[in-house]
This record gives structure tokens, C-alpha cells and sequence, in this order.
């Protein structure tokens, strides 16, 4: 059992974002966002480089029949807006083979299909319009970029309704002890004010800001 993927799925992206830039670490992925604000999504990253299409075009990828469950789909097609990566028949695979979700440094189309089996997505966008001809897998599992961001394969994604926030394999266990910290001082201070006590007071006694200073 992998527990920091149960870990990270009980926190949410702006915690985990405080955590990160409390080690300097960017794993925030600007502008992908969720096409649907009740999605969620943890897992780990099975990542795909997209490149323009060659004279002979290659191949989209067959990739996701050796996807296993609970794997997030990481698609770096460079921010292309033109051309989608992703469409309804990987939606519907996705969903059925239980994957975690997708993530797109691109656009998506046939949303409708994730709205209605509530298979999360997040992108930049989407459209209609195909990438047949226009783009091609160049490799598998090596780094990307995802939104300023570089994801390496097999590093642990959190996705909910702010975006998605990336974590680092070599750090991942002192993000998220972070970021247990912030939220459970955040718990406490949320009860110190239902019971009285001011915004600043609860967060002087909880020491607040220096949970979320960085490290020097």
C-alpha cells in the first residue's frame, strides 16, 4: 500500500502548495486547471512528451493498455492550444481501467464524456480539434513540463479544485509532513476563534507563520 498517496488525498492543493514553497520547491502547475471543480485526483505520474507531427506522422499512443490503477496520465504536448492529446475513447478507457486521472499541459476535448463519469481532468483548456497528424508521442516516461513544473515519473500528484500541485519524489515525505502541520494548525485555530478568541491571537498561539516560512 502506497500510504503517501492516502496521505496527500487527505490535503488539499493550497496546503500542500504552502508546503512546497516552505522548501523552495515549484511544484505548483500554473494554469492547468480542472474541468470540473468537484474533481479530485492523487496518484502517481506515468508521463508522455508530445512533439509536432513528423512528414510521416507518428502514432498518439497506445500507451494507457499498460497504464495500471490509480496511475495519473501526465501529457506534456507544450502547451499546444490547436491540438488535442485526449479525447473521449481515453476518457471512457481511463475511467473504466480505474486510473487516477489526467493531466495535460494542452487541451482536452469530448469533456462532456468526464463530466458525466466524473473521470478527472485538468488541463488548460479545450477544444475540438483534433491532434491526428498535428502532433506525436516522442517518448515515455521521462521528465516533463506540466505548468512551469517538471514531473519526473512515479512523483506523486494532488489535484482538486485550485489545480494540481506536483511532489518530488526525494522530498515528497517532508512536503507532506508539512503540510499535516499547516492543516492541523489550521484546524486548531479555526476552533480558537469559534470560541472567541481573535484572527491574530489564534494564529500567534499556533505559531502560524513560521509553519509556512521558508527554510533558510
Amino acid at each position: 500500500m502506497d500510504t503517501n498517496i492516502e496521505r496527500a488525498s487527505k490535503l488539499d492543493t493550497a496546503t500542500l502548495s504552502d508546503a512546497l514553497d516552505k522548501y523552495g520547491i515549484r511544484g505548483q502547475c500554473l494554469g492547468i486547471q480542472p474541468r470540473d471543480h468537484s474533481f479530485r485526483m492523487t496518484g502517481r505520474a506515468f508521463t508522455l512528451k508530445y512533439g509536432p507531427a513528423d512528414v510521416k506522422p507518428g502514432t498518439v499512443g497506445d500507451y494507457i493498455d499498460e497504464l495500471e490503477e490509480g496511475t495519473v496520465c501526465v501529457l506534456d504536448n507544450q502547451g499546444r492550444m490547436d491540438a488535442t492529446v485526449w479525447g473521449d475513447i481515453l476518457t471512457w478507457l481511463a475511467h473504466k481501467k480505474g486510473l487516477a486521472g489526467t493531466v495535460i499541459d494542452g487541451v482536452c476535448r469530448d469533456v462532456s464524456l468526464c463530466l458525466e463519469l466524473g473521470y478527472p481532468i485538468y488541463s488548460r483548456g479545450y477544444i475540438m480539434r483534433t491532434g491526428k497528424d498535428r502532433v506525436q508521442v516522442d517518448a515515455a516516461n521521462i521528465p516533463v513540463n506540466i505548468g512551469t513544473c517538471r514531473v519526473c515519473p512515479g512523483d506523486l500528484l494532488r489535484g482538486d479544485a485550485d489545480g494540481v500541485v506536483v511532489l518530488p519524489k526525494d522530498s515528497e515525505d517532508q512536503v507532506l509532513t508539512t503540510a499535516e502541520s499547516i492543516q492541523e494548525a489550521e484546524n486548531k485555530i479555526r476552533e480558537m476563534i469559534a470560541q472567541g478568541m481573535s484572527l491574530s491571537e489564534a494564529r500567534e498561539k499556533m505559531q502560524y507563520h513560521r509553519l509556512q516560512a521558508k527554510e533558510k
